[in-house]
Protein backbone atom coordinates (compact mmCIF):
# COMPACT_ATOMS: atom_id res chain seq x y z
CA UNK A 1 0.00 0.00 0.00
CA UNK A 2 1.49 3.37 -1.27
CA UNK A 3 0.00 6.99 -0.57
CA UNK A 4 1.44 9.85 -2.73
CA UNK A 5 0.87 13.26 -1.54
CA UNK A 6 1.54 16.36 -4.11
CA UNK A 7 1.11 20.12 -4.78
CA UNK A 8 2.72 21.83 -1.18
CA UNK A 9 4.92 24.54 -1.59
CA UNK A 10 5.17 28.55 -0.71
CA UNK A 11 2.12 30.09 -0.81
CA UNK A 12 1.38 34.06 -0.04
CA UNK A 13 -1.41 35.12 2.43
CA UNK A 14 -4.81 34.84 1.37
CA UNK A 15 -3.15 32.37 -1.18
CA UNK A 16 -4.60 28.80 -2.49
CA UNK A 17 -3.13 25.58 -2.90
CA UNK A 18 -4.12 22.19 -4.18
CA UNK A 19 -3.20 18.98 -2.54
CA UNK A 20 -3.54 15.57 -3.93
CA UNK A 21 -2.90 12.40 -2.68
CA UNK A 22 -3.38 8.73 -4.59
CA UNK A 23 -3.10 5.97 -3.55
CA UNK A 24 -2.32 2.17 -4.53
CA UNK A 25 -2.18 -1.41 -3.76
CA UNK A 26 -5.67 -1.52 -1.58
CA UNK A 27 -7.60 -3.90 -2.33
CA UNK A 28 -10.81 -2.65 -1.17
CA UNK A 29 -11.60 1.34 -1.36
CA UNK A 30 -10.43 2.45 1.97
CA UNK A 31 -13.66 3.76 4.39
CA UNK A 32 -11.94 6.90 5.40
CA UNK A 33 -8.94 9.27 4.03
CA UNK A 34 -8.70 12.47 5.33
CA UNK A 35 -5.59 15.20 5.84
CA UNK A 36 -3.82 15.52 8.90
CA UNK A 37 -0.85 18.42 9.06
CA UNK A 38 2.11 18.67 11.67
CA UNK A 39 3.76 22.31 12.16
CA UNK A 40 7.02 22.21 14.07
CA UNK A 41 7.05 22.16 17.82
CA UNK A 42 3.54 20.76 17.33
CA UNK A 43 1.01 17.55 17.44
CA UNK A 44 -0.18 16.16 14.17
CA UNK A 45 -3.52 17.44 14.13
CA UNK A 46 -6.77 16.04 11.70
CA UNK A 47 -7.63 18.94 8.94
CA UNK A 48 -10.34 17.08 7.34
CA UNK A 49 -11.28 13.30 6.41
CA UNK A 50 -13.85 11.91 3.54
CA UNK A 51 -15.64 8.79 3.81
CA UNK A 52 -16.14 6.40 0.91
CA UNK A 53 -19.92 7.48 1.58
CA UNK A 54 -19.13 11.14 1.03
CA UNK A 55 -19.57 11.89 4.46
CA UNK A 56 -16.82 14.68 5.44
CA UNK A 57 -15.45 16.15 8.29
CA UNK A 58 -13.22 19.58 8.97
CA UNK A 59 -11.30 20.89 11.55
CA UNK A 60 -12.66 24.01 13.00
CA UNK A 61 -9.47 25.48 11.35
CA UNK A 62 -10.24 24.37 8.13
CA UNK A 63 -14.04 24.76 7.83
CA UNK A 64 -15.21 27.13 5.07
CA UNK A 65 -11.37 27.52 3.72
CA UNK A 66 -11.04 24.15 2.84
CA UNK A 67 -12.78 21.33 1.14
CA UNK A 68 -11.67 18.06 1.01
CA UNK A 69 -13.41 15.13 -1.93
CA UNK A 70 -12.26 11.61 -3.10
CA UNK A 71 -12.54 9.52 -6.27
CA UNK A 72 -13.00 6.24 -4.88
CA UNK A 73 -13.10 5.13 -8.60
CA UNK A 74 -9.40 6.07 -8.44
CA UNK A 75 -8.28 6.33 -5.21
CA UNK A 76 -7.52 9.98 -5.14
CA UNK A 77 -7.69 12.16 -2.43
CA UNK A 78 -8.03 16.42 -3.00
CA UNK A 79 -7.67 18.89 -0.29
CA UNK A 80 -8.71 22.09 -2.10
CA UNK A 81 -7.39 25.14 0.27
CA UNK A 82 -8.03 28.51 0.56
CA UNK A 83 -7.31 32.09 2.73
CA UNK A 84 -4.21 30.28 3.81
CA UNK A 85 -3.18 31.88 6.50
CA UNK A 86 -0.11 32.20 8.37
CA UNK A 87 -1.05 29.14 10.92
CA UNK A 88 -1.37 26.62 8.20
CA UNK A 89 2.00 26.44 7.17
CA UNK A 90 2.66 22.56 8.14
CA UNK A 91 3.50 19.21 6.52
CA UNK A 92 0.41 17.69 5.44
CA UNK A 93 -0.19 14.24 5.30
CA UNK A 94 -2.39 11.88 3.84
CA UNK A 95 -4.15 8.94 5.41
CA UNK A 96 -6.06 6.14 4.87
CA UNK A 97 -7.89 4.05 7.35
CA UNK A 98 -9.10 0.31 5.93
CA UNK A 99 -12.12 -0.66 8.60
CA UNK A 100 -11.44 -4.11 7.19
CA UNK A 101 -7.95 -4.76 8.43
CA UNK A 102 -8.37 -2.08 11.02
CA UNK A 103 -5.13 -0.53 9.94
CA UNK A 104 -3.94 2.98 9.92
CA UNK A 105 -1.93 4.22 6.26
CA UNK A 106 0.31 7.44 6.30
CA UNK A 107 1.82 8.98 2.99
CA UNK A 108 4.93 10.97 3.00
CA UNK A 109 3.87 14.11 3.80
CA UNK A 110 3.74 17.08 1.47
CA UNK A 111 4.87 20.85 2.67
CA UNK A 112 2.86 23.77 2.91
CA UNK A 113 4.58 27.23 4.00
CA UNK A 114 2.25 30.56 3.92
CA UNK A 115 4.81 33.26 4.22
CA UNK A 116 4.61 36.77 2.59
Amino acid sequence: VQLQAFGGGLVQPGGSLRLSCAASGFTSTPYRMGWYRQAPGRERELVASVTSGGTTNYADSAEGRFTISRNNAKNTLVLETDTLVVEDTAVYYCHAYDRWSKRHYWGQGTKVTVSS
